[in-house]
């Protein structure tokens, strides 16, 4: 698979502008992310790249005074799973209930003693090998994501996860007591990573990935209990109506992937759905809201 490599300069740098370009910057179909001294690189299919889009996107950059120029060039044809394999990520502790790691960081010392365990289903651990698919803990509503898991009575339900990534809240949800996960995903990749991450945290057999975009859901049978998405705000306020006609009277939405500065936005567009805002936690200027279906 061939990839074009770009390089962001972005005026003057910082941290929460590179998070602010990478996730733009996934609207145009970028995958992976580097941080550079005066930006951030980013890796694209070259058959998903849209120019056009991505200076779109750019141009409306929501950060007064920051300037975004960018360069491409085909990317070194290299093996990314390898690579990924050989680097993986640091272990992330969530509200010391739930660490989250890759294989090769199990005897790191800075993971606490959170083994899985039936009769605390709420102290667990989930591995995590990340093949280009974005949700392995380290980013802001990932985390605030699964927090928000921990915080919900979880036993029985059933579960869909919409634009599944690694797998994360899917296999969280179902370690920590749902039934049942349903999983979709646009990138073949992600569709095939979730299934691996769910054979290593011994959950498959629960756990079901799909490959194709919210119009898949009129394949799925039955309602859901908990319907979790984590993607950008225009895919969210676009596909919103989809999940509410899976949820069940009574369900729960939670939604991450956006600014603080979204969040009305989508409380309106919930509203019109019929959804009742139940709560909200920020970080780093991103937000997850939760909702219930009236």
């Amino acid at each position: 698979m061939k990839y074009y490599e770009v390089e962001f300069t972005i005026s003057p740098v910082s941290d929460d502008a590179r998070d602010i370009v990478a996730a733009l910057a996934g609207e145009a179909g970028f995958e992976t992310f580097e941080e550079t001294p005066t930006g951030v690189k980013g890796y694209v299919q070259q058959q998903l790249f849209d120019d056009d889009t991505l200076k779109e996107i750019l141009a409306a950059l929501p950060l007064p005074g920051v300037t975004v120029d960018y360069t491409v060039s085909e990317a070194e044809d290299r093996d990314w799973n390898e690579q990924w394999e050989q680097e993986g990520f640091d272990p992330i502790v969530i509200g010391n209930r739930m660490v989250i790691h890759d294989g090769r960081h199990l005897e790191n010392p800075e993971i606490p003693e959170i083994p899985d365990n039936p009769d605390n289903p709420e102290k667990l651990s989930i591995e995590i090998d990340a093949h280009l698919a974005f949700g392995t803990g380290s980013h802001e509503t990932t985390r605030m994501m699964c927090a928000t898991l921990l915080d919900l009575n979880l036993t029985g339900r059933r579960i869909l996860d919409c634009g599944t990534g690694t797998g994360i809240l899917a296999i969280a949800a179902l370690k920590l007591g749902a039934s049942e996960a349903v999983g979709y995903d646009i990138d073949e990749w992600s569709a095939d990573n979730a299934r691996h991450n769910a054979v290593i945290n011994r959950v498959d057999d629960r756990f079901t990935s799909l490959l194709g975009d919210a119009s898949i859901l009129n394949k799925v049978e039955g309602l859901f209990d908990v319907v979790t998405a984590n993607i950008n705000r225009n895919i969210l306020l676009a596909d919103m109506p989809a999940f509410v006609s899976k949820m069940a009277p009574g369900a729960t939405l939670l939604l991450s992937g956006f600014y603080t500065e979204d969040v009305p936005m989508l409380v309106e567009r919930a509203k019109e759905l019929g959804l009742t805002l139940r709560g909200q936690r920020e970080d780093q200027n991103w937000a997850q809201v939760s909702f219930v279906k009236r």
